[in-house]
């Protein structure tokens, strides 16, 4: 941050830094003002001396697929920044440089920063998600956004809590209401692998898309795959005319219907057919391995043992995995099959997987819906239930990151 600015300083700023070692636009760099030098922090845009109108920032770029990762193939990424932010771009023998107003100079900064420490991480951003970085920094106060060297899952799970979860639309954040709610969104934040089983209308889908989609803005992850298994409840349909698609939409709605709450439907498109968004049927993730995505598995009751297996070996490195259910809406012939409730059983003491339970106090559709399943709940504890969820780690409904190193006694 700019400290004891001349108040007569010149009008244009010149700023320098060396991304060539471990350093990051996100550190203190030097700034010269009227020849004279400051400290700068380009994530705190506000401390830019008034009197500067404008700012000339000179970054050197590490050699490789560093570079590459902040430029995009043929200086993509580049060409974005220069033609959506009005910004004076240039690149040469490694070094950038950007001139301009300095608030579109503090916004270029802050995309680039995104761009270096995804590419750091060996994820470098699609075109689409460097588009969606330049529209949020335009649009807000990149000094507000945080950084992705925020990752650990403490911090992300004290910072979903605190602030809510920053999704696409603006000015929308998603919190949980619960208590219960707020004990599953810390476990997705805090674990590669959750299990959220709980009664309808608990917010086990809608948070879980939640999650994945600020993943995805903050460029934690490359890629959102929601997936579904194609069980009817309780009726047969018959043959689906139409494209694949159209075949298997009725199935995945639910999860469009989350999507559309946090994004634009346009956007939400543009994200489908660029491939950043993948809406699949479980019968289709067979053979694939899914690497820096966020997976989500919704209605896992209606899943065979097989089909479980199945589904959890698909994930590679970077990812993370959401796993929701309701034990007590089972629409396989044969309930016992669930391969919910099996993983359950077998994985309740696996370290490094979190089980998430929800009950009828976490619901928050209309408050009829809790009285129905009261009454349901009631009723079936009267006769022989024809399937039983074993019990799962109970303390805050979670396995918590000490007991995952050491395991259950």
């Amino acid at each position: 941050m700019a400290r004891n600015a001349p108040r007569n300083a010149a009008s244009i700023a010149v700023a320098r830094v060396d991304l060539t070692g471990n350093a990051s636009i996100a550190t203190v760099c030097d700034i010269f003002v009227a020849g004279l030098r400051y400290n700068f922090q380009f994530t705190d845009f506000n401390s830019i001396p008034r009197s500067v109108s404008r700012l000339e920032l000179t970054i050197s770029l590490p050699e490789g697929p560093q570079r590459m990762g902040v430029t995009g193939s043929a200086e993509r990424n580049l060409k974005i920044i220069r033609e959506s932010l009005g910004v004076v771009v240039t690149f040469r023998a490694g070094t950038l440089r950007l001139s301009g107003e300095s608030k579109a100079v503090g916004q270029a900064a802050h995309v680039l920063q995104q761009l270096s420490e995804a590419a750091r991480r060996h994820r470098p951003l699609q075109r689409e998600q460097v588009l969606e970085l330049v529209v949020a920094a335009s649009q807000h106060d990149p000094a507000a956004q945080g950084s992705l060297d925020d990752t650990d899952g403490e911090d992300l799970a004290t910072a979903a809590l605190r602030k809510g979860m920053d999704v696409y639309l603006p000015g929308r954040r998603i919190r949980p209401s619960t208590e219960g709610q707020k004990r599953y969104v810390a476990a997705v934040m805090q674990h590669d692998l959750t299990f959220c089983i709980g009664p309808a209308g608990t917010g086990k889908t809608y948070l879980a898309v939640a999650a994945a989609v600020s993943f995805l803005k903050q460029g934690l992850v490359r890629k959102l795959v929601l997936v579904r298994p194609a069980v009817e409840a309780g009726e047969r349909l018959g043959f689906l005319p139409g494209t694949l698609q159209e075949k298997v939409n009725p199935y995945l709605r639910p999860l469009l219907d989350g999507l559309h709450d946090m994004m634009e439907f346009e956007q939400v498109q543009r994200f489908i057919d660029s491939d950043i968004i993948e809406i699949v049927p479980l019968a289709f993730m067979r053979g694939r391995t899914l690497n820096d995505a966020m997976v989500i598995l919704d209605e896992a009751q209606n899943t065979t043992r097989s089909q479980m297996l199945m589904f959890l070996t698909r994930m590679g490195h970077g990812s993370k995995m959401v796993v929701t259910g309701d034990a007590t809406q089972i629409d396989l012939d044969d309930p016992r099959e669930s391969g919910l409730v099996d993983a359950a059983r077998r994985l309740r003491r696996v370290p490094g997987i979190a089980f998430a339970n929800l009950s009828d106090q976490d619901i928050v559709r209309h408050n009829l819906v809790q009285r129905i399943v009261n009454a349901y709940e009631a009723s079936d504890a009267r006769r022989p239930a024809a399937t039983h969820m074993p019990d799962t780690p109970s303390e805050n409904d979670h396995q918590s990151p000490d007991r995952d190193d050491q395991g259950d006694p």
